[in-house]
């Protein structure tokens, strides 16, 4: 059975910091490409980062230089380190699991990130 189980998400004030994790079990893990997504209340969701098997990375616009994606093959993790957090990075953020071209392809249930003073 496949499990993204995400933790680390909280209330915090502007300019603040979260570290989330994304623990992962049932899968080779090392061959998923694992991303984050985020979804604020009546927004679609959006890609935030992504890190391939590899360590190629890419994050969104809207956070590059103040969000961090990493993992640890050997935990089957997968992090994202926010600083300088902002109100609109308040939402649900989820973690994703997947292999290109194929139908593989797993969510977690979401942690919730409020950014507010």
């Amino acid at each position: 059975q496949v499990q993204l189980v995400e933790s680390g998400g909280g209330e915090v004030q502007p300019g603040g910091s979260l570290r989330l994790s994304c623990a992962a079990s049932g899968i080779i893990f090392s061959a998923y490409i694992m991303r984050w997504y985020r979804q604020a209340p009546g927004k679609q969701r959006e890609l935030v980062a992504s890190i391939t098997s590899r360590g190629n990375i890419n994050y969104a616009d809207s956070v590059k230089g103040r969000f961090t994606i990493s993992r640890d093959n050997a935990k089957k993790t997968v992090y994202l380190q926010m600083n300088s957090l902002k109100p609109e990075d308040t939402a649900t953020y989820y973690c994703n699991a997947y292999v290109a071209l194929s139908q593989l392809d797993y969510w977690g249930q979401g942690t919730q990130v409020t950014v507010s003073s």
